[in-house]
């Protein structure tokens, strides 16, 4: 299998799916995502992105819009002439056939010849670090080698871009995070462009060059993970990704955000520049420190603070000062979600 080239520009354009004539499953999709780049679906289940996906993939076909690949509109395009690789969340291996044979099905059905077939599924095991383990069926594989087996099958047909359902839900966390390792350096070294779905914020974050953050059938924001963790378009991104206190702002309407990390409590607060008379909740240890709760002018505020921390030496129920830096704060219009 030679090099992947660099993968192929999508252009979504108004797409719009309606189910039951009533319900938008997706509301006017508008979506660019860049030659080679992963660019991660993320949203809560219903807010439309397994709809998207399908919709790339030809498995649903929108009511209105397009889907351009490099230009090209695919919406006429049969599922089997789309040149997509899909990664399912259940692996979809054949049981009775070997990792080869999996991987090789889809050249088969392009009618390449066996010759080439060898050599573009050999290259594609070792691209996944799989090539001992041809002759192997399914079922005499782990949970994490059969994940890779389904993504060698989707690269090795060399496809113009990636799509990925959740494939990573089956696995227990601590073989997700080491997957999600492979995966992010894998993509590093084989340029194709990638649409990733997840509902988990942290594999968003950890994977992503770009996130479309989705809610009701839209995108409620686009960009770098970066932009959408310390740039929320409103209250609804700012919740959605990580944790975040909300506060009324210190002068006119609107609130303002704060990360807990953010958010000081008790003698860090002292030199803030905003301060304000708390209530101590609780104060949990979790290794790293400590992870403190305090009531505000009746809302609830989490900060995180080192484990060393003095704060962590009072009672429930004392004083506390919390405080923040106005540079730290994310401002929110009063009518943001």
């Amino acid at each position: 299998m030679s090099p992947l080239p660099l993968g192929k520009p999508v252009a979504v354009r108004g797409l719009r799916k309606i189910y039951g004539g009533v319900v938008a499953a997706l509301d006017g999709i508008d979506l660019d995502i860049a030659p080679g780049s992963f660019c991660t679906l993320l949203g809560a289940s219903g807010s439309g992105k397994t709809t998207l996906l399908k919709a790339l993939a030809g498995f649903e076909t929108a009511d209105a819009g397009e889907i351009r690949v490099d230009g090209r509109d695919i919406g006429p395009v049969p599922v089997a002439k789309r040149n997509i690789g899909m990664v399912f969340q259940n692996y979809a291996l054949f049981p009775h056939l070997t990792v080869h044979r999996n991987v090789a099905f889809g050249l088969e059905m392009r009618r390449v010849g066996r010759a080439e077939i060898a050599a573009r599924v050999e290259a594609a095991l070792a691209l996944v670090g799989l090539d001992a383990h041809g002759g192997r069926l399914p079922r005499e594989l782990s949970g994490g080698q059969q994940q890779r087996v389904a993504l060698a099958r989707a690269l090795v047909i060399e496809p113009d871009i990636l799509l990925m359902d959740e494939p990573l839900g089956a696995l227990d966390k601590n073989l997700r995070q080491s997957i999600q390792i492979q995966l992010r350096a894998l993509h590093r070294r084989i340029g194709a462009t990638t649409v990733y779905v997840t509902h988990d914020q942290e594999e968003a974050l950890f994977l992503s060059d770009t996130i479309a953050l989705m809610d009701r059938g839209r995108i409620v924001q686009v960009g770098a993970p970066e932009d959408l963790w310390f740039r929320p378009a409103n209250r609804f991104v700012a919740s959605f990704l990580g944790e975040c206190n909300f506060l009324p702002a210190p002068s006119g309407p609107g609130e303002i955000g704060l990360r807990p990390e953010k958010t000081l409590v008790g003698v860090r607060a002292e030199a803030a520049e905003i301060r304000l008379d708390g209530v101590l909740g609780a104060a949990v240890f979790t290794g790293t420190g400590y992870r403190v709760t305090a009531t505000v002018a009746g809302r609830e505020l989490t900060a995180l603070t080192g484990n060393d921390d003095p704060v962590a030496r009072l009672a429930p129920g004392s004083a506390v000062t919390v405080g923040y830096h106005p540079t730290n704060a994310m401002s929110f219009a009063d009518t943001d979600r």
